[in-house]
């Protein structure tokens, strides 16, 4: 009887959940449930540790998303970027834009060079590093 109760319990949570759109939530809470039994957690750390996973997840599909929207031609990172191949570009001036102080001050950046100096490869990686950012 104690099962079938529990598995009734699991099922309206699981329904809950999908209703509020909450899926990591309904997805770990049994099983966060019986770790938490398991090392004698308060019931605040055990919703803590849910709630982390579900903004954890949702963090996650922002930067997906925002990548996607984008729409880059190609996935290229600045820690990809071989700075000693092109040594006219100033890596500390990179990176200080990809910590994003230009989108708040609404700044344009400008990449001028020749033709295979690395410049779309900084803007895409520029554009990486803001869409980690959720920006």
């Amino acid at each position: 009887m104690k099962n079938a109760t529990q598995s009734l319990e699991q099922a309206s949570v699981k329904q809950y959940c999908k209703a509020v759109r909450v899926p990591v939530i309904g997805a770990n809470f049994a099983t966060m449930a019986e770790q938490a039994v398991r090392e004698n957690h308060s019931h605040v750390r055990y919703l803590e540790a849910l709630l982390a996973m579900e903004c954890e997840e949702r963090d996650r599909h922002a930067i997906d998303n925002r990548i996607r929207d984008a729409q880059l031609p190609r996935l290229k990172t600045l820690e990809e970027f071989d700075f000693a191949q092109a040594p006219q570009i100033p890596a500390v001036r990179i990176r200080e834009l990809a910590e994003g102080g230009y989108i708040e001050r609404s700044e344009p950046v400008v990449l001028i060079g020749e033709c295979g100096t690395g410049k779309s490869h900084l803007a895409t990686g520029l554009c990486l590093a803001a869409c980690r950012q959720k920006r």
